[in-house]
């Protein structure tokens, strides 16, 4: 089963209460079950060679929709739609409380990868600390920066690796599903980034650690989106830090 369908399996209905698409982020905020929730995915950009076609497609009328159908924007072919989709479905999928952490990606990785290889798909701010925590360690990037490993290196370098952590901007991009099967059955595969779904269903697949965000003040971080905060301000702003293990 393709992540995409897998997840919009996982999901609760509830009411659309707002949609905002800042430069760095998207965010959705719901009402499930009485209680407001807010999702996270990156907002990537999507690249329309005619202007005169919307960039999305019901933009003004996007909070209108029933969560079901928003959810589905995962499945489209525009990226900027596919980041509302992972973030509608970010603000629905069901609380699991008692099998998170408080525990970032950093330290997750540096903890499984102590002595071993150790490849990360996506150049994080925390690279160089990392580097010095782990066996060895691999940076794959479809930009690379000095040091970092061409996407296309990915099937040399992935199988190899006894820890794989990869970024959920993968989902948006339509990357993972092709990451994920390069990688060693023995191997601990970890989705990581404010983008990733907190759903257990995941560890069914091949994945054994989610590490992502958890929304705690909503308007903190709406405002903060809009006035075109990085992750770093939005965790500052009321963002946690979380870890599910399988």
């Amino acid at each position: 089963m393709i992540i995409e369908e897998l997840l919009l399996g996982q999901i609760t209905r509830g009411q659309i209460i707002d949609v905002c698409i800042g430069i760095r982020w998207t965010a959705v905020v719901s009402l499930v079950g009485g209680a407001r929730k807010c999702g996270l995915a990156t907002s990537l950009q999507y690249q329309n060679k005619h202007s005169a076609k919307a960039t999305v497609e019901k933009a003004g009328y996007l909070a209108e929709l029933i969560s079901d159908e928003l959810a589905r924007y995962i499945l489209s072919s525009n990226t900027l739609e596919r980041s509302i989709g992972v973030a509608a479905i970010n603000s629905l999928l069901p609380d699991s409380p008692q099998k998170t952490v408080e525990i970032n990606a950093e330290h997750e990785i540096a903890r499984l990868g102590r002595e071993k290889k150790v490849v990360l798909v996506g150049h994080f701010p925390f690279v160089h600390r990392l580097g010095k925590e782990v066996g060895e360690l691999f940076v794959l990037e479809r930009e690379p920066r000095k040091g970092d490993y061409p996407e296309k290196e990915a099937p040399q370098i992935i199988p190899q690796a006894d820890v794989v952590a990869i970024t959920s901007l993968t989902i948006i991009n339509g990357s993972f599903s092709g990451l994920l099967e390069l990688c060693s059955p023995s191997a601990h595969v970890m989705l990581l980034g404010p983008s990733t779904p907190l759903s257990p269903a995941l560890f069914d697949h091949g994945i054994t650690t989610l590490s992502g965000a958890k929304v705690i003040d909503i308007e903190s971080v709406i405002k903060g989106i809009n006035q075109g905060a990085n992750f770093k301000q939005l965790h500052r702003l009321g963002v946690n830090l979380v870890t599910m293990r399988n």
